[in-house]
Order: C-alpha cells, then sequence, then structure tokens
C-alpha cells in the first residue's frame, strides 16, 4: 500500500469546510503523548505522524472524500461546478460551499457511469437538441421547441391529479427525451441537508447521458420550475449550478423559459392582480391561480414582476411569504411524520429520487450482469446492500 500524503489530508479537511477544531471533533482525535487534539491533527497533516486506517475511514467519512484520494500524488483539481449561475447570501459558510461541491461530486460521479455503461453496451445516441439554443431567442420560441421535444402537454399536466403527479408528468416527458431526473435532498443524513438558497438545481450538458438534479427540499411547485429551468441549460448547452436568486442574465432568461414554458404569458392575462390589491390578498390570488395550473406561486409571482404589473420589492414579499408558509407546512408534516412514524420507507424514497430512468437502466444492466451491486448502487445513489430493496419496491408516490 502505497503512503498517505498528508499535504492532501490537509487539502481534504480544508476543502471539506472543517477547521482544525472542527475536525478533530469529528474525527475523535483526543489528546496523547503530550500532544493536545489540534497538535495531534497538525502532526497528521505536516507528515510528523501517519494516520491509521480506522483513521483514514473517519476522514474519508467526515471529509466526504473516496479513501483512495488520500493516496494520490497531489490534491485533486477542484470540483468542476461547470457555470456557477448563483446569486448566493452573503454569510454563506464555507462548509455549506463544501456540501454543495460533494453534492456535485456524486452527481458527477453517477452521470460517468451511466455515460461508461450506455456507450460499452451501444446503447449511447446523440441527443441532437442539447446545445442548440443561443439566448438570443425568445423565451417563448424556445420553450415550444423544449415542449415539441418532449411531447408536452400543458393541459394534460394540469390535469394530474395534484402537483406530485404533475411534477411527476413533466419529470417523464423529460426522461423520455433522453434527460435523466433526479432529486437531492442530502448526503445520507438530515445533518447534511443541501439548503436551497445554494442549491436549487444542477444541469450536466452531455450529449449522450444529460443529467438534471433538483434539490428535493424545495416544494413541489418549485420543482416542476427548476426542472424547466435546467432544461433551458441544456439546449443552451451549458453545464451549471443553479440557486434560489437568479440575477444574471443567463439566468432570467432561463427563468423566462421556464415561465413560459408552464404558464404562457397569454394565461397570465386571466389572472385580475395588482400592487393595489395590498400584499395579503395579491398572495391569496396568486396561489390560488397557481395551485390550479399547478405550478409555484412565487413563479406567477415572478413572472408578474417581468410584466411590469409588479415592481421587485413587491414580488420579494409574495415570494417571502409563500417560501415561509412552505417551510412551516413542511415542518408541520416532519413533525407529525415522527410522532406516528408514518411517511414512506427508505427505499420508496430512494427510487424517487433516484427517478425511473436510473432505476430502469441499472435494473437492466444488474441482471445482464454488466453492472455489479456496487456500481448499481453508485447509479441509484445507495449502498450495494440496500441496491435490491430500491429495485424491488413499488412505484413511489410520495408527497412534500
Amino acid at each position: 500500500m502505497p503512503s498517505v500524503n498528508p499535504n492532501i489530508l490537509k487539502w481534504a479537511r480544508e476543502t471539506a469546510g472543517l477547521s482544525p477544531l472542527d475536525a478533530v471533533r469529528k474525527l475523535g482525535i483526543g489528546g496523547a503523548h503530550g500532544l493536545g487534539p489540534v497538535e495531534r491533527l497538525a502532526a497528521l497533516e505536516s507528515g510528523d505522524a501517519i494516520p491509521t486506517r480506522p483513521m483514514l475511514v473517519k476522514m474519508s467519512k467526515q471529509y466526504r472524500r473516496p479513501l483512495l484520494t488520500f493516496y494520490l500524488s497531489a490534491p485533486p483539481r477542484a470540483g468542476d461546478r461547470g457555470q456557477d449561475f448563483r446569486t448566493l447570501p452573503a454569510n454563506v459558510a464555507q462548509t455549506d460551499n463544501a456540501l454543495v461541491d460533494a453534492v456535485l461530486r456524486d452527481i458527477r460521479a453517477r452521470q460517468s457511469l451511466v455515460r461508461m455503461v450506455l456507450e460499452e453496451e451501444d446503447e449511447a445516441e446523440s441527443l441532437a437538441f442539447i446545445g442548440t439554443a443561443e439566448i438570443d431567442e425568445t423565451p417563448g420560441a424556445l420553450a415550444s421547441r423544449m415542449k415539441a421535444t418532449l411531447d408536452f402537454d400543458n393541459e394534460t399536466y394540469r390535469r394530474s391529479r395534484n402537483i406530485d403527479g404533475a411534477v411527476s408528468y413533466l419529470r417523464r416527458k423529460a426522461e423520455g427525451a433522453g434527460i435523466f431526473v433526479l432529486f437531492v435532498d442530502n448526503l445520507g443524513s438530515y445533518h447534511t441537508e443541501i439548503p436551497v438558497d445554494l442549491f436549487r438545481g444542477f444541469a450536466l450538458a452531455d450529449e449522450i447521458a444529460p443529467f438534471i438534479a433538483v434539490n428535493a427540499n424545495d416544494s413541489k411547485g418549485a420543482q416542476a420550475f427548476t426542472i424547466v429551468h435546467e432544461l433551458a441549460h441544456l439546449w443552451l448547452g451549458l453545464t451549471g449550478l443553479s440557486g434560489r436568486n437568479g440575477e444574471r442574465r443567463i439566468e432570467k432568461f432561463c427563468n423566462d423559459v421556464a415561465g413560459e414554458f408552464l404558464l404562457p404569458a397569454t394565461e397570465l392575462k386571466q389572472l385580475a392582480v395588482s400592487e393595489e390589491s395590498g400584499l395579503p390578498a395579491a398572495v391569496r390570488l396568486v396561489g390560488d391561480f397557481a395551485l390550479e395550473h399547478k405550478v409555484s406561486g412565487t413563479m406567477v409571482a415572478y413572472k408578474l414582476h417581468r410584466s411590469g404589473t409588479f415592481s421587485y420589492e413587491f414580488y420579494e414579499g409574495i415570494a417571502r411569504t409563500f417560501r415561509k408558509n412552505f417551510l412551516k407546512q413542511r415542518s408541520l408534516g416532519r413533525n407529525s411524520a415522527r410522532r406516528t412514524g408514518s411517511g414512506p420507507a427508505y427505499p420508496v424514497i430512494r427510487r424517487h429520487r433516484a427517478g425511473p430512468a436510473l432505476v430502469e437502466l441499472a435494473d437492466r444492466m444488474l441482471r445482464a450482469g454488466v453492472l455489479t451491486t456496487t456500481k448499481a448502487g453508485k447509479i441509484l445513489g445507495v449502498s450495494a446492500k440496500n441496491v435490491q430493496s430500491v429495485l424491488r419496491v413499488g412505484e413511489p408516490k410520495i408527497s412534500r
């Protein structure tokens, strides 16, 4: 076994957003041989001490890095976010960005494995629509082209029994066009839940195996909007990361495309609301309209702002109200689930997160002997021991 590179120990800790004090607490390092915990960690990172195998396993888990990373000759290149389209809050912590980077590493690893399988089994087909759009075209024109490619129908979408069904319809249409759509919520525990402010969606514009990842901690209406927003990124041929606030030109364009896709401007004229209605009434009217059309109330308010009906400040007030109400409802739902022990089982949740396209591919390739259980688990986002339970469970019905 090659020796551990001490420079990588320090690099892995720092890119995980952990101070030396944070790290010794998470790793359970105590004082010994006249050295304090932080001093012992410093000795490991300087090469004056050699980490034990159990310590490396702990570091791998806490730093969210494969064990093999610590034996590399030099720190690997920084994780590629593609283009970072986010407008971040001023108080973003290093640990939060490290969490996002860990999520993106996982998504890229899953996508690379899927592409490899498709190519090795001669199932790789280049998708002609990737990278065919230009930011100078009108949002409505691009939205129409996207709908045609996906065979998406707004009325069918809205006839879904609820917003869950509408999002599932949209997801099926995207996956039917060759796009893998997955939902991510955390890195294995609620302690690593992904904040919506930092990560709303991610598009990986690959002609063979394009991926869209959506934050499952968002509301269902927002998830539908994010899927279409990231679809616009794929049509533009752009790999990148999106957040909750989009002030850049490219993000405004993709927001406008998503808005036209889910709710054409002509339909918005049916909603009689203005700033003179007052914030409480506007929230109610916009919310009712959004519910009827199976879209995000924040999206409706944003379109009204972009059309000149609302000022940005008034739109922000509506958006904050919807966000506050969603967080309150989600908290109540989670508390109720904890008290009653209700809620979907782990395999159901993981199957839903991975999505029908990844589940079908993993199942088929596993049966054919192309994938090992470990690699199938990587594609599905679960450990090898949970692969069969995810594959066997019925089609999930999840509500948030």
